[in-house]
């Protein structure tokens, strides 16, 4: 009897100790998931995830004016990860632009805009990542030209580009548009493409978000500029673009701004979707980029190399009149691809193909650079600015020859995706 009793009594006076434990235990999944959430929300995962590769392992190139950098293994692998890395590290990597040791990094990693994150958000993001399974994995040397290869220098570069502050609430406007700013400008680093930059590769804030070409690609003007940004766009057009890549009327995203979206917009939640959408609405109106589309009726077929390329190779998903087939990733009418006139992404995209992470998978456009001659893309491009942007398409033979000159024949679709049909 007094052995059972024994018994009751020690499993009664384990109860708290067990109820502490488990709400240890979800406290530590709740922070993890947070975690999850703020890595998402800082796009990490492109980065740091080569074509092909396993998420978060590195090894993707960057192709810069004085050379090629690539991305490193933030996995926490002892040898070739992150494992080592102490909390005021990591921080200050994020915040500073230094790594272990003093190792400078340089600016294709955004700490200038990751510099606006809390201490608790970017521990937030190490917590995740110290999650994740490690493995090894390291990226290949760098091969960047003197004296860019000197890495000291960046301590200058950050004395003037990099005020190493937090981002603070404006008290004049409201939580919403706070939230947003916080989101975009730092967690979201959307400047780092979006804003064009000086002579020393930094940000240009008197042009924020007026469009800047990176990597080949046009970002375009974000402002609340009517004509060249998203002035005229209604809300749930915008919010919808954000998080899904299309929207009625403005086309689909397609090469990195798809990736922003699949790898890290369509996970974020309604209200800072809405965030984002309030802050850039208030963000100073910058006239400068290629006038928006009217997303009015294609004109009629010409009859032209381009006309005929389109109806033999494009029409199958995008249809005749650009509306697309069954998707609305295929949809032409309105977009900003066909709406440039000098056909910067059109172009990329017919070179490279395009691909966007859904919800319903991944859907794809294949490249067109291997069966066609440099002439025909460029025919192509052209006939497509013209039916459905309405502006005649200055796309040149040299510009698609450039771009093949380039290495761009290395798709960026994944072909286990479907069609954006």
């Amino acid at each position: 009897m007094r052995n059972i009793l024994a018994a009751v009594i020690s499993s009664l006076l384990a109860l708290p100790v067990l109820a502490s434990m488990a709400a240890m235990a979800d406290s530590q999944l709740d922070a993890v998931a947070y975690g999850r959430y703020v890595t998402d929300a800082a796009d990490c995962v492109a980065c740091h995830t080569a074509p092909g590769g396993k998420p978060f392992t590195g090894g993707r190139a960057f192709i810069l004016p004085f050379g090629v950098l690539y991305s490193p293994n933030i996995t926490p692998d002892a040898a070739t990860g992150i494992a080592g890395y102490t909390d005021d590290e990591w921080v200050r990597m994020l915040h500073e632009g230094v790594g272990r040791g003093g190792k400078h990094l340089y600016p294709a990693m955004p700490y200038p805009s990751y510099t606006k994150m809390t201490r608790d958000d970017a521990l937030a993001i190490k917590r995740y990542l110290m999650s994740l399974a490690p493995v090894e994995a390291a990226p290949p040397e760098n091969k960047i030209s003197f004296p860019f290869n000197q890495r000291w220098g960046m301590f200058f570069w950050n004395l003037i580009n990099n005020p190493n502050r937090r981002l603070e609430p404006d008290a004049s406007k409201s939580a919403e548009y706070n939230r947003g700013a916080y989101l975009v400008e730092a967690l979201g680093h959307c400047g780092e493409c979006h804003t064009p930059r000086n002579f020393m590769m930094a940000l240009k804030d008197s042009r924020k978000f007026a469009g800047a070409e990176q990597d080949g690609w046009v970002a375009y003007n974000v402002t609340a500029d009517r004509t060249s940004g998203i002035g005229g766009w209604t809300d749930a057009a915008l919010e919808q673009y954000l998080s899904t890549g299309h929207a009625e009327g403005h086309g689909p995203a397609s090469g990195p701004m798809a990736e922003a979206v699949g790898l890290s917009l369509r996970f974020l939640k309604p209200e800072d979707i809405h965030a984002i959408a309030t802050y850039l609405r208030g963000v100073p109106a910058q006239p400068d980029g290629p006038p928006a589309v009217e997303a009015g009726l294609p004109a009629a077929s010409s009859g032209s190399l381009g006309s005929r390329l389109f109806a033999q190779q494009c029409a199958g998903c995008h249809l005749t009149n650009g509306d697309g087939r069954q998707s609305p990733w295929a949809a032409l009418r309105g977009a900003h691809s066909v709406g440039d006139p000098a056909g910067t992404n059109l172009a990329q995209a017919l070179m490279k193909g395009t691909q966007i992470e859904t919800s319903q998978g991944v859907i794809f456009m294949h490249p067109y650079i291997g069966p066609y001659s440099d002439e025909e893309l460029a025919a192509l491009g052209n006939y497509a600015i013209g039916q459905f942007g309405f502006r005649k398409g200055t796309i040149t033979v040299e510009q698609i020859r450039a771009l093949r000159k380039r290495g761009v024949d290395e798709p960026a679709a994944d072909k286990s995706g479907k069609p954006a049909s």
